[in-house]
Order: structure tokens, then C-alpha cells, then sequence
């Protein structure tokens, strides 16, 4: 046994325990989606005591029956366990590692080394008693699962939950239960992910010590082990840490700096578009990988500018470069909206005829990308066929300069150029500004700013941050509303998007693919929902012949297909009525003369209506 006097030793200078939960823990942020679904954590590594009246009773008491089934009897040590320990050490011949209570691993874990000497040992004794005269066994336990590493990064149970199993602590099952209190005597070879078969069988030896303690009766333990736990290969939120990235930067500067207690930020995502855009995204793009496909980025926003899902990357693992909102690639024909726009305001009309030929404007002659010239065709026709020389004469028409004042009133707060190949998309834009742009044509030409935060709260609930919606700015205004919905329609039905339509809703959209297959877009929308998808490469390097119509609008339609059963989107909006024209006073319109009646010529062909 431990001598007195080293226990006296170990007593002096040991630290104070009256407030274990600030001990080396740095203040946490959790992240939940908008149903509250912990999404993310940021800040310390070790989250707030886990909250034990939340979980089933069987879930604490795998870990009491398999970590220290006299947890509730002792006052911080087992004597009976140590006499064990110390008989089994005389029999090695050397410091066995073992019966710690979890008072003791608690007290190791927030003050000691892991060292196995004769000093620290003692320490921990010591440091357990005080622990235990303290605190309840409750709050001991709470604390203690808020702290132990269960591997693959995940400190405390909520956060093992989430990563293993994809499901908050409250939510596991009793298999599940005894396959995280298993892994604690090795993380490493315990590890349900890495090592299954040895996690299945220390899960069958969790499962008979909760037998022995009552923690479960003998039928439930056979029912636990003839249902094979589902371990996930990645955490169901590995997609959603883009967005807590971007969200933990806001969330910073509304609290002007470091969070000083531990908080809650409830965030606009929805967890389960976003598993549907990431496992969709990683399909396509490993399917493509052969023509030479490399990354993708995906945002999806609702009427109000709430991000509902932003794919960054198609594994956040390998790189934590956020490309939906820090990626500038040019946007290629996705860009053509806004010239065309800029044209509707201007007084254009979709059925204004117009000719695709050969053109050159200040030197520089576009190609389209077929090869061939359509000849008389309407703007709209041109729109849907992403025809190139007409978009590049229109820009040139109604001015290049108000083109750019265009996009930048839709929300592209990237620099513009406005050199002539302008209107073919040689801005360099992020798909977060794109889906902020293009969810004008969805919402009635409402514009609106992009958010994730919709509230920050202490642990408490006193709320610190809360989003408060601002009116809605009418950004574009009818008659050219609609005509503009009416061409990117006819996108979709009989252009560049055909394999984008989703039958039973009002689609909208626009391909975008540049000259050198670097970039490749699809922008798209219905009533209050709008998805833009980019797919490219990191370096910039060709792709090929990756079109917008391909890659990208397999991802869009893969994630609205699924998505809009669970959005319930209306059809697109038709905007405000046009501004009636200005009469003047009836008593100031002069009466004129009828004009004579005058027989048409019969060879004479009328002249067609203007509008």
C-alpha cells in the first residue's frame, strides 16, 4: 500500500478543486443546426458536464458497471480494487496500471501526468477524497464523461456519440452505449471504427457487467448483441465543419473576440440536406474523377438568405479550404444573367429577335461553344443555348459598366471586370456570392444577405445574439422579373439545363462552363430555394469537357431531388405588378380630330407591332 509518508508528500501543494469545471478548460462554443442537433464544437477540447438526466439510465451505468462498478459505495478509492492492483504488481513485478476508480481518473485527468510513479499515485488518492467531499456522485460522473477521449478526436461522450454513431448521447441505443464505455480502457485498440471486431468483443464484456450490476436484465444484453451496432466510417456532420467554420468567425466577431463562458449557437443549417449534399457531391465527384474532376462546392439558400446547406469540399478531413465561400473562380455562363438582365431594364424584350454570327468587339471575336451559327434566333432562344456572341454584343449595348452595377446590386461583392469578355463570365466570383445573386430571381426579386447565426446563447440560455430579420430590399422590379424567369426557364425545359428539371416544381436555372473547362456551374432555383454547385480543381488545371450540364447539374439535381420533398418550395414568385403608366390630367388632354378612314393597300405589307 501507499506509505504515509508519501502520502503526506503528495498532500502538500496539491491544487485547489472548488471549481472543477473551469479547470484547464478553455470555454466552448457548440454549434447546433436549426433543430438543434449538435453540429460542431469549437474552443476547448472538452465540452460542459454532460447533462445525465438526459440519458437513458443504462447509458451512465455501462460505463459505472465496466469502469468502477463501486463508484456509488466509495468515498473516491477502492480499497478492495487496489489490493487487487497492488497483489497483481508483486506478481509482474512491476506498476500495474489499474483499479482507478473514476474519481481517481477524473482527478488524473484535470491535474495529473500520466506518469506511473509511487508520488503521483498518491497524488491521485488524495486528489479523489477531496474530489468526493465536494461533489456529488452525479456531478463527479457528469464531469468525467464530459472529458474522456474515446478516439478519432472525439473528447467527452456527446462528441463520441456524434462522431460513431451520428446521433446525440441521449439517442444510443444500449449496444451503442456499451461499445463507447469499451473503448475507454484503450482508445486505440478499443476503437468501434478501427478495430470492430475487438470493439465487438469488449462491448460483450460491457454488456455481462451490466448484467451483473442490474443495469440491464439477461434478455436485454442478448438483444444488444444479436443487433450489430452501425458505426459511421464518417461523423454524419464531417460535411457541416465548412459551415461551422464559416459560422465560428461570425459568431467571434458578434461577441467582439475569445468567448469568456461556454455557448450554444443556433445556426441556420439543416443537418439532413447537408448529409444529402455531401454524400451526393463525393458520388458524382468520384465518378467524374477520371475526366479529371477534383473538388466541388455546394450552397442551398431559403427565402430569408438562411445557409440550409454549404458543401465545401468534398472531404473536410483532407483539406479545410471552405470553397463555397473562399474559392474566386470565374463564373463562366452562369454570369449571362445579368447581362441579360441589365437588357430586360433597359426596355428588351425575351421575344426581341436578334442574330448569332460572327462578332468582334474591340479586337476580340467570341466562339460559341458549338460551332455552328443559329443565325435569327430570339434573346431568349440565346439565353437557353448559352449563345455567346449574342451575350457579348448585348453587354456591349447596354454597357458593360452597367452590367457590373448589375451583379453588384444582386449581391457579387467580388471585383468585376469590364473588359469585353466580361459577359462570358470572366469575373472571378465564390458560389456564396452566386447563390446569394441568383435567390433574387427566386424570391419575387427580394434581396436578401447570407447568414448562418441565427442566435448565440450561454449555457444558461441568457441570449447574448439574435438575428433579427431586416426588410427586404426590391432589388428588380417588373416587367424584367419576370421576363428573366421566364428565359431561365426556358433553360430548363428546353436549353443547356434540360436534365435539371424536377417534375412537380417550377424550376429556373443557368449552366455555366468556361472556355477552358476549368470551371463548371449550375445555378438554379424555385420558389424561395436556390442551389448553386461549382466543380473544378484546386490548381486550376483543366477538366475534360466538363460542362456545366454535366458534373454540376448531376450534384444540383442528386440534392434538390431529395431536398424538396423536406423544403416544400412554392412556385417561383412573380414579383410585384408593373408601375401603371403616368396620365397625364384629364382636363389637360387635347381632343383631336378623328383622322380619316384610308383603304390599306393590299400589296402593301403592314408594319409589324413595336414593343
Amino acid at each position: 500500500m501507499i506509505s504515509a509518508l508519501a502520502m503526506g508528500l503528495a498532500i502538500s501543494g496539491l491544487p485547489d478543486v472548488s471549481n472543477l469545471n473551469n479547470v484547464r478548460r478553455e470555454p466552448t462554443i457548440t454549434y447546433v443546426d436549426r433543430s438543434g442537433v449538435m453540429i460542431g464544437m469549437r474552443g476547448g477540447r472538452y465540452g460542459p458536464p454532460v447533462d445525465l438526466n438526459r440519458l437513458p439510465a443504462y447509458v451512465p451505468a455501462a460505463f459505472v458497471s465496466i469502469e468502477d462498478r463501486r463508484f456509488y459505495e466509495h468515498m473516491g478509492f477502492d480499497p478492495v480494487g487496489i489490493a487487487r492492483a497492488v497483489a497483481a504488481d508483486i506478481t509482474k513485478g512491476r506498476t500495474a496500471e489499474g483499479a482507478s476508480t473514476i474519481t481517481q481518473q477524473l482527478a488524473r485527468n484535470l491535474f495529473l501526468t500520466p506518469d506511473q510513479t509511487m508520488e503521483r499515485k498518491a497524488q491521485e488518492l488524495a486528489l479523489a477524497v477531496m474530489i468526493e467531499q465536494k461533489y456529488t456522485k452525479k456531478q463527479i460522473l457528469a464531469l468525467y464523461l464530459s472529458r474522456v477521449y474515446f478516439g478519432n478526436g472525439a473528447y467527452g461522450l456527446e462528441a463520441a456519440s456524434q462522431r460513431y454513431f451520428g446521433k446525440p448521447a441521449a439517442k444510443l441505443s444500449i449496444a451503442e452505449a456499451a461499445a463507447l464505455a469499451g473503448v475507454l480502457k484503450s482508445p486505440t485498440h478499443y476503437n468501434p471504427l478501427d478495430e470492430p471486431q475487438r470493439s465487438a468483443e469488449r462491448a460483450k464484456i460491457v454488456l455481462a457487467a451490466m448484467v451483473d450490476t442490474g443495469a440491464i436484465t439477461e434478455a436485454q444484453r442478448r438483444k444488444a448483441e444479436a443487433h450489430p451496432i452501425r458505426v459511421y466510417a464518417q461523423a454524419a456532420s464531417a460535411s457541416a465543419q465548412y459551415f461551422v467554420d464559416w459560422v465560428d468567425g461570425q459568431t467571434r466577431s458578434f461577441l467582439g473576440g475569445a468567448p469568456k463562458q461556454d455557448l450554444v449557437v443556433q445556426t441556420t443549417l439543416d443537418l439532413p440536406l447537408e448529409e444529402i449534399a455531401a454524400k451526393t457531391t463525393a458520388s458524382v465527384v468520384a465518378r467524374d474523377a477520371r475526366q479529371g474532376v477534383q473538388q466541388a462546392a455546394l450552397v442551398a439558400l431559403d427565402s430569408a438568405g438562411r445557409v440550409r446547406s454549404m458543401v465545401g469540399g468534398v472531404d473536410y478531413g483532407e483539406s479545410q479550404f471552405n470553397r463555397a465561400v473562399a474559392a474566386h473562380r470565374q463564373a463562366g455562363s452562369s454570369w449571362k444573367p445579368f447581362v441579360y438582365l441589365t437588357a430586360m431594364e433597359a426596355g428588351q424584350t425575351p421575344e426581341m429577335q436578334v442574330v448569332d454570327e460572327p462578332v468582334t468587339i474591340n479586337g476580340w471575336s467570341p466562339h460559341n461553344y458549338e460551332p455552328e451559327y443559329l443565325g435569327t434566333i430570339t434573346l431568349q432562344d440565346a439565353l437557353a443555348h448559352s449563345v455567346n456572341t449574342v451575350a457579348a454584343r448585348l453587354a456591349d449595348q447596354v454597357g458593360r459598366n452597367n452590367v457590373a452595377q448589375t451583379a453588384k446590386r444582386l449581391g457579387i461583392s467580388s471585383p468585376i471586370n469590364t473588359d469585353p469578355a466580361m459577359a462570358l463570365g470572366t469575373t472571378q466570383v465564390t458560389p456564396l456570392e452566386m447563390a446569394q445573386a441568383y435567390s433574387t430571381f427566386a424570391d419575387g426579386g427580394l434581396g436578401s444577405s447570407a447568414y448562418g447565426v441565427e442566435s448565440i446563447k450561454t449555457s444558461a440560455g441568457k441570449v447574448l445574439f439574435q438575428h433579427r430579420a431586416q426588410p427586404q430590399p426590391q432589388l428588380i422590379a417588373n416587367p424584367a422579373l419576370s421576363e428573366m424567369n421566364q428565359m431561365l426557364r426556358a433553360v430548363v425545359t428546353s436549353g443547356t439545363g434540360v436534365h435539371d428539371a424536377i417534375p412537380g416544381y417550377d424550376i429556373a436555372g443557368k449552366t455555366g462552363t468556361t472556355s477552358d473547362y476549368k470551371d463548371a456551374w449550375f445555378c438554379g432555383f424555385t420558389g424561395g430555394f436556390t442551389t448553386v454547385v461549382w466543380v473544378g480543381r484546386d490548381d486550376s488545371t483543366p477538366m475534360i469537357r466538363v460542362a456545366g450540364a454535366g458534373a454540376p447539374s448531376e450534384i444540383w439535381r442528386g440534392f434538390m431531388g431529395a431536398a424538396l420533398p423536406r423544403v416544400r418550395p412554392t412556385a417561383i414568385p412573380p414579383g410585384p405588378p408593373p408601375p401603371a403608366p403616368v396620365l397625364p390630367p384629364a382636363d389637360s388632354v387635347a381632343v383631336a380630330a378623328a383622322p380619316p378612314v384610308v383603304e390599306a393597300d393590299p400589296e402593301t405589307p403592314s408594319a409589324p407591332p413595336q414593343r
